[in-house]
């Protein structure tokens, strides 16, 4: 938390002395601060609100870089300051954020990371572009200047966004921050693309240009929500299908989840990011579907107390399913894979047969059935269960906040906990 505290302060001083420095000199060059000041808004309006995504306002980012590496309107030399670029952005920010502040949607981090980024850019480029420095340079030169700055920018963003999602979520720094980089090269080169168009296409042909290059950006958003809601009709489409063995009788309600929500908190305690999560929580969630094969179904649909050949038959027999369901190839051969030896299986595989096991012996177990459970599995990291997966899962049982939090959605954004944790999750270390 420390690291948050740190992050905020930094975004809160920037922010106050900005103000204080804009206060003091002025607003220089009112319609430019206007104009982007509106765009900005308009973007914060649009934001993404349905998910944390990893870039939320792609439209207000691209505008807020634009301005800070904006050097010139129509062959005139702009004399906006650095201070002036951070208080521009934020207060146009705070206007356009003010439906999301509203509903309470998490905003903070957002703002900070804004404050933080764009005022970065901005004391990279202004002060240099104020005293004439770059007066000479045109062409690609130029273009490759902005360039330069934005990815910079980016990978400081990129920074930002992994340390705040580690404080909140205490998942490893590293795959975040591998997670956060991956996404550059998806909307956030879109977004640095646009942000140097519009900067060098106002220094041509003035404001009239930030319509027009704002355009392609606003069109991408679309696309990406709409596929996004396509991937989140998709994964309810999964988790019905998931619910089929709890409607037949076959498990306990609400085992399906409670295994996808604690298999994914274990994935992200050993750094499996993005689509190895996705695959994860797929396959998590339809791991008992071999059950309704059976022509005897198995006593509270406990498969780890089985003989391993049985196992073994149920889950090639779920495998079989999901392949006739049109679900990726990978869940399937996870599924079919979750009752080998766990030197043979993949990581999912080991992630879900161990997590299951745990959830069949802890469940109606009483008070004490928790630890007991976490010993069994332990005790049977010879032949059956990966040690490394077992520890993990003891890290995160410790952890109340670990699984509580899941894997990131296909558009970035991360989705809350699945269901209610099994009794006694958080009542040991």
């Amino acid at each position: 938390m420390n690291a948050l505290r740190t992050v905020h302060g930094a975004a809160a001083l920037a922010a106050a002395g900005s103000l204080a420095g804009t206060l003091w000199t002025g607003v220089a060059d009112r319609g430019v601060a206007l104009a982007f000041g509106l765009l900005i808004a308009v973007g914060e309006l649009t934001r993404w609100s349905g998910t944390r995504a990893r870039q939320a306002a792609p439209l207000a980012t691209a505008g807020s870089l634009s301005y800070a590496l904006l050097g010139s309107d129509a062959g005139h030399r702009t004399l906006h300051d650095a201070p002036q670029v951070v208080t521009v952005v934020l207060a146009a920010s705070l206007l356009g954020g003010v439906p999301h502040i509203w509903c309470g949607r998490p905003t903070l981090d957002h703002l900070a990371r804004r404050v933080l980024t764009v005022g970065f850019a901005a004391v990279c480029f202004q002060p240099l572009s104020n005293r004439g420095v770059f007066d000479s340079w045109s062409g690609p030169a130029y273009a490759l200047l902005l360039v330069a700055l934005l990815v910079l920018t980016a990978l400081c963003d990129a920074v930002l966004a992994a340390v705040l999602a580690h404080c909140r979520t205490h998942w490893p720094f590293g795959p975040l921050l591998r997670e956060e980089l991956r996404g550059l090269l998806g909307i956030g080169s879109a977004v640095c693309a646009t942000g140097a168009v519009m900067a060098l296409a106002v220094a041509v042909a003035g404001l009239w240009a930030l319509p027009v290059f704002c355009l392609p950006l606003l069109l991408t958003q679309l696309s990406v929500r709409r596929y996004a809601a396509v991937r989140a009709t998709y994964r309810q489409t999964i988790a019905s299908l998931a619910r089929a063995t709890e409607i037949a009788g076959c498990t306990p309600a609400g085992h399906a989840r409670r295994v996808a929500a604690l298999s994914l908190a274990v994935g992200r305690d050993l750094g499996m990011t993005g689509g190895e999560l996705t695959v994860l929580e797929y396959a998590a969630l339809m791991h008992d579907i071999g059950q309704l094969s059976l022509v005897d179904p198995v006593p509270a649909g406990a498969t780890a107390g089985l003989p391993a050949e049985e196992q073994r038959r149920i889950a090639l027999l779920g495998g079989a399913v999901v392949r006739q369901t049109g679900v990726a190839a990978a869940v399937a051969v996870v599924v079919e894979r979750q009752a080998d030896p766990h030197r043979d299986q993949p990581p999912a595989a080991r992630i879900i047969r161990a997590v299951n096991a745990y959830d069949e012996k802890a469940r109606d177990a009483g008070p004490d059935g928790p630890l007991r459970a976490l010993e069994e599995l332990r005790l049977g990291t010879a032949d059956d269960y990966a040690p490394e997966v077992v520890e993990s899962l003891a890290r995160v049982l410790a952890q109340p906040w670990a699984w509580r939090e899941s894997a990131p959605a296909e558009d970035g954004g991360r989705r809350t906990a699945l269901s209610d944790p099994a009794p006694g999750w958080v009542t040991h270390g």
